[in-house]
């Protein structure tokens, strides 16, 4: 294995993942966020060579950082499409799954993805390139509900409805197409002092809404527990209040909506147990070497017998 994870992205808290998975060397694990492969390489330096890692990845990109081993493999796709990808591997159940979710920091450092605040580029964001709807997209095609739905939702913005009446106004001047554009719009609807959570806030919402990636992630968290064996563990680390909840709520109660359900003998209808009821949380000293650690929280979960 070549190691390329300082160029690329440094994996967050892969020490607390490593031992959430409980790796078993002869066990069957995926890595559904593979990136720069960090997350990755632990868990393969702990596995015989009976043991199998399945790795995906939606962006191309990720493929510059696989290695060549027999019991490896890696896929181009998004993480929806777990189930589908692991039973054209002939894979029926696994010992464990891992997601480090949200955007990479090596999609983050490329101006042209469009992600960041701090470069001016195109209204991209998208994971997959090869993806049909942009961020542009999105401003310039969506009318004032959705916009504000979106704002309000994903991003959490007080004055969404206000913000998304300025957007569709300021398009009958012309369309928003790059990152300076709409930086520019935002700068007069910012609260003082708080302009750069504002902007980010609003770049959020507009990269969950191109990429679906709440709907991917509770789509995910279903197939990931079917898939797991008995005992197995998913390990899953979010960035944002609305990534947290949903895992939560699936791992404490059984379904993204927080409701626990039971059978008809009161017994709980959940496929897993929390590992940990508070999530973990990166130290001083993570946080001071790798600034995207500070938002993380991780929680793991076991499958049910």
């Amino acid at each position: 294995m070549t190691d390329k994870i300082n160029t690329y992205h440094i994996p967050v808290l892969r020490d607390a993942c490593i031992e959430g998975l409980d790796i078993k060397p002869s066990g069957v694990y995926v890595d559904v966020t593979f990136g720069g492969g960090g997350h990755s390489r632990a868990i393969f330096e702990k596995l015989s060579s009976e043991g199998f890692l399945y790795v995906l990845d939606q962006d191309a990109d990720a493929k510059a950082n696989v290695w060549e081993a027999s019991n490896f493999s890696f896929i181009q796709s998004n993480f929806s499409f777990l189930s589908n990808q692991m039973k054209a591997k002939g894979v029926m159940e696994v010992d464990g799954i891992i997601a480090d979710l949200g955007v990479s920091s090596h999609q983050f450092d490329q101006p042209e993805r469009g992600f960041s605040i701090r470069n001016e580029a195109d209204l991209d964001m998208r994971m997959n390139a090869s993806s049909q709807s942009t961020a542009a997209d999105v401003l310039n095609a969506y009318d004032e509900e959705q916009l504000a739905r979106i704002f309000r939702s994903y991003g959490e913005i007080k004055n969404a409805r206000r913000l998304a009446g300025e957007i569709v106004q300021h398009r009958t001047g012309g369309s928003i197409q790059t990152t300076k554009e709409l930086i520019d719009l935002l700068s007069g609807m910012a609260p003082k002092f708080k302009e750069h959570k504002y902007f980010a806030q609003v770049f959020q919402a507009l990269r969950i809404e191109v990429n679906k990636e709440l709907e991917a992630l509770e789509s995910f968290l279903t197939q990931a527990a079917d898939l797991l064996k008995p005992g197995g563990r998913l390990v899953v680390i979010s960035y944002h209040s609305l990534e947290d909840r949903i895992v939560k709520n699936f791992m404490k109660k059984g379904n993204v909506q927080g409701e626990l359900e039971k059978d008809f003998y009161g017994n709980p209808l959940k496929p897993l147990t929390e590992v940990t009821r508070k999530p973990v949380v990166p130290g001083e000293l993570e946080q001071k070497e790798n600034t995207r650690s500070r938002s993380a929280k991780l929680r793991i979960a076991e499958k049910n017998g």
